[in-house]
């Protein structure tokens, strides 16, 4: 006892501790309260409390757990070789004897013995756990057991055995198992365990691998260990993968020839590689195998480059020896014929043959360099199998043979062979004609009619492609001076079919297209240029009629024709043409008939048939729409101008001015105004000005700029009155704001030909149209809201001055209502709005209002003040003296004798005001 230090027994302040637990000793309370208050203490001191409270309470985990915590955090900074370890296991130990079924006590001493690297007792602890715990609590163990035979120092053998055992508790996690063997490099059993796993159609990856994922893992694995991994049969694998997974099939071709090169098959690899290229669909896939297949021809051919190198040297020591060999005596002969017999030597001699010779660098260079040329032929044989129908690729492929012109042939045969015309993409005739020209550019006409003969006779999808065979069939014709052979195949190919031939085609229900080529528009259009260059008139303008009764005529063709028979002068049958053309054609397809059939009618005939050209040009301008009408009238006009009356001429501008539409009815006008100025004189283009302004035909901007051309007119012959008038009325259809270029000319004539009452009157019209496009577009919604019914139209400024004379008298026959009133539209305000509260805003924020005099009961009040008041005249206040005039009538008895005494004068604004406010 006396070795035992003092500061360990119980101190004074125990002695209630100790007291408690003698007559308790199995309370963990108690000896919990002790723990705590004992925190401050040494570690040894607290060990022995923890020993006393385990060995009277072993089966407390609470005691267990945190005695371990303390003792863990003890040896925490501490060398695992310490002795502090081993009592720290041994005390995992005791406490396990009583803890087995606690986990938590399981896993902190596992990762203790881990810390520690104590391999075989980590091992086995981890085995007593799994021993001890139920089943549903094995995975807490089995996370960390992992753990720790994938760390270094730990056999092979042993966490194989670890994992298998492992996989046996839960199979889906055979992906970390395989990640071990890859990362152990045991290729063979991760390749067979990755080829079950493919094989198992009802494998889930926890990890969200795919199986294509998967699968390429598993050609990488193959390929990369080729010569490790066997009992697989890799070529069957990766062909299922490229059969199944499309959109990687350049990657695992290469990966199979990896597979081949690794295990030194060399041809066979090639193999492949051309294989790969000739069966890949896509660009992407074609240019990851030639890429491949092009480096190991580089690398093989370098490989043999520097073989050379070195064996050039022994090639030298053995001539050497070869010379010193022959030497030989006649004796060393029968030495020859037993070396005949030795294997070794023989094999030495079969290597030294030349169809093993190792100086094939000249072969290789040719093949690499062959299939650098076969790049552009392979990559348009990929886009080929992608659509075998594709015309623009097989023209290119013919491109890529040029100078060779069997395979041309070849190219050519093949495609139009593989093509069928309803799935082709694009314009597959092009490719049966630059066939036959290929023949003619050689010289072999023979051939290239056969080409076209065939071609004739394929059903193409369309009219329009057999047409143009025909066509480029007659071109070579012409080419050759074949003239008479190139109509007769117009002929033949404008023939139309025997009702036989319609009867059968229709009884099988499919049409081909030549039933539908006697048709063709450009079949004929070919025809009858030929007939014109060639033929006679008799037979163009039978090769015309034709074209007319089939109803495929254009209106080119009309014109054409009429032109035909012009040139040959027949003047009446061209103009016949013209009317079956306008007779056939509408608008917009029959303008240019029109403009061309007139024209020629016009010059043909002049004033010899005036009427019949009237009644043409009646009838034109009827069935013109407005769009379009426009030189119909002008043509009309220049017509009575050169050959009719005058009157006439200025009927039809006025015609045109109602008929044209209305963005370009101020053109018209001018046009008007300008041709009547030049033939009746500037006095006739006033009516023409006053229709235009009045008649409400032009758009509101164009009448203002029509007012101003008016009154500059009025002005240069000096009626300034009339101008001003002009202006005044124009001035409605000018706002201000944005027609300031208006303002500016009426300010200017003011200027130079007006005074002070003119210049007045014109800035009062101004006012009243900014007021009253200000009422339009600003307040709008208000206007509709408030608008009175009986409230005249806007527009003159007599109607704006009543309007505010209206707007300022029920103000003040009821000042209360007027107060609590919304500001009415129409009211100019002079700088206060009403609130909604009943105050006042002014427009500018003053502290001071101002103040009218109060109006006093007395006639003397008004007497003194002096006021000059001069004449306005009447037309200024417009309809506010007939209103003034009315509420004379109805004002009372008190006013009734001031307002007879002043019903001759105007009164003045302060005069008004006090009245009406007397009124009310």
């Amino acid at each position: 006892m006396s070795s035992i230090p003092q500061e360990l027994y119980p101190s004074q302040d125990d002695l209630l501790y100790e007291e408690e637990l003698l007559r308790n000793p199995f309370s963990l309370k108690l000896w919990w309260r002790y723990l705590i208050a004992r925190t401050e203490s040494p570690f040894q001191k607290r060990s022995i409390i923890y020993e006393r409270a385990v060995k009277a309470l072993p089966g407390s985990y609470k005691l267990w757990y945190a005695y371990l915590r303390e003792r863990l955090e003890l040896v925490r900074n501490l060398p695992i070789t310490h002795s502090q370890y081993q009592t720290l296991n041994n005390t995992f130990e005791r406490a396990l004897v009583t803890m087995h079924k606690m986990p938590r006590i399981w896993i902190m001493y596992l990762h203790t013995l881990t810390n520690q690297k104590l391999v075989s007792r980590t091992r086995h602890t981890f085995d007593r756990a799994l021993c001890a715990l139920p089943v549903t609590q094995h995975d807490r163990i089995w996370e960390p057991y992992l753990v720790f035979v994938s760390q270094r120092g730990v056999p092979i053998e042993t966490s194989l055995r670890v994992y298998r055992r492992y996989l046996k508790y839960d199979p889906s996690h055979i992906e970390d198992f395989i990640e071990f063997l890859v990362s152990s490099s045991l290729w063979q059993e991760a390749a067979e365990r990755l080829a079950a796993v493919l094989n198992d159609n009802q494998f889930y990856s926890i990890k969200g691998k795919t199986k294509h994922r998967l699968w390429l893992e598993l050609c990488d694995l193959l390929t990369q260990h080729a010569t490790e991994i066997s009992g697989l049969n890799v070529d069957a694998i990766i062909r299922g993968g490229i059969r199944k997974f499309t959109d990687e099939v350049g990657r695992l071709w290469t990966s199979l020839a990896d597979y081949y090169i690794r295990r030194k098959l060399v041809e066979k690899a090639r193999d492949i590689f051309e294989e790969g290229m000739a069966t890949v669909v896509t660009v992407r896939d074609f240019s990851v195998i030639f890429d491949a297949y092009s480096q190991f021809e580089e690398s093989m051919l370098a490989l043999k480059m520097e073989g050379m190198s070195e064996s050039e040297e022994e090639d030298q020591d053995e001539d050497e020896d070869k010379d010193k060999d022959k030497d030989k005596s006649v004796e060393d002969l029968d030495d020859d014929e037993e070396d005949r017999l030795d294997i070794v030597k023989l094999e030495k001699k079969l290597e030294e043959f030349w169809l093993c010779d190792d100086k094939d660098v000249n072969l290789r260079l040719a093949r690499l360099e062959h299939l650098m040329d076969r790049r552009p032929e392979l990559a348009n044989s990929v886009l080929l199998r992608q659509n075998p129908h594709n015309v623009e690729q097989w023209h290119r492929r013919v491109k890529l043979f040029e100078g060779n012109p069997t395979k041309q042939i070849l190219t050519y045969t093949e495609a139009v062979r593989t093509i069928d015309p309803m799935k082709a993409v694009g314009k597959p005739h092009t490719l049966w004609v630059a066939f036959a020209k290929l023949y003619e550019s050689h010289n072999d006409i023979a051939n290239a009619r056969v080409i076209f003969d065939k071609a004739v006779q394929v059903n193409f999808k369309a009219v329009d492609n057999l047409a143009s065979v025909w066509c480029e069939w007659a071109e070579m014709e012409l080419k050759h001076k074949n003239f008479g052979g190139a109509l007769e195949l117009m002929r033949r190919a404008t023939a139309e079919p025997s009702v036989e031939v319609k009867r059968r085609v229709a009884a099988d229900g499919n049409e081909p297209v030549q039933i539908k080529l006697h048709k063709s528009l450009r079949l004929w259009t070919f025809y009858v240029d030929l007939e014109e260059s060639l033929g006679t008139l008799e037979s163009t303008r039978a090769v015309y009629e034709r074209i007319l009764d089939l109803r495929i005529a254009t209106p080119q063709i009309i014109i054409n024709y009429a032109t035909l028979l012009e040139d040959n002068k027949y003047f009446e049958d061209a103009f016949k043409v013209y009317e079956r053309g306008v007779k056939i054609f509408k608008y917009p397809h029959v303008k240019d008939i029109w403009v061309t059939y007139l024209s020629k009618f016009v010059k043909r005939y002049g004033k010899s048939k005036l009427e019949r050209a009237r009644e043409l040009f009646e009838h034109a301008v009827e069935v013109a729409p407005a769009e379009v009408v426009k030189p119909l009238y002008l043509q009309y006009a220049k017509l009575e101008e050169d050959y009719g009356l005058a009157k006439r001429a200025m009927k039809v501008y006025d015609q045109a001015t109602k008929a044209v539409p209305a963005n370009e009815k101020l053109g018209m006008y001018e046009i008007y105004i300008a041709r009547a100025a030049e033939i009746f004189g500037i006095p006739k283009t006033r009516e023409i000005y006053e229709q235009a302004i009045e008649t409400g035909r032009l758009p509101d901007k164009d009448v203002k700029t029509m007012c101003m051309k008016y009154a500059e007119l009025e002005k240069s012959l000096g009626e300034i009155d009339r101008a001003r008038g002009i202006y005044q009325h124009a001035a409605d259809f000018a706002e201000p704001r944005s027609h300031a270029d208006f303002w500016n000319k009426w300010h200017e004539f003011e200027v130079q030909h007006g005074n002070e009452n003119t210049f007045r009157e014109m800035l009062r019209i101004k006012r009243s149209v900014s007021a009253k496009y200000s009422q339009t577009h600003i307040f709008m919604p208000e206007y509709h809201m408030q608008k009175e019914p009986d409230a005249p139209s806007a527009g003159l400024p007599g109607d704006e001055m009543a309007a505010l004379e209206r707007q300022l008298t029920p103000a003040a026959a009821n000042d209360t209502a007027a107060k609590d009133a919304p500001r009415k539209l129409g009211f100019v305000s002079a700088g206060v709005e009403s609130q909604p509260d009943g105050g006042q805003r002014g427009a500018v924020n003053h502290e001071e209002d101002i103040e009218l005099p109060e109006e006093s009961d007395g006639e003397e009040d008004v007497e003194k003040v002096e006021i000059s008041q001069k004449e306005v005249p009447t037309a200024v206040f417009g309809g506010l003296v007939r209103k003034r005039e009315g509420n004379d009538d109805g004002d009372g008895d008190d006013d009734s004798a001031a307002k007879s005494k002043d019903s001759d004068e105007h009164l003045g604004a302060l005069e008004r005001i006090k009245r009406m406010r007397r009124g009310g």
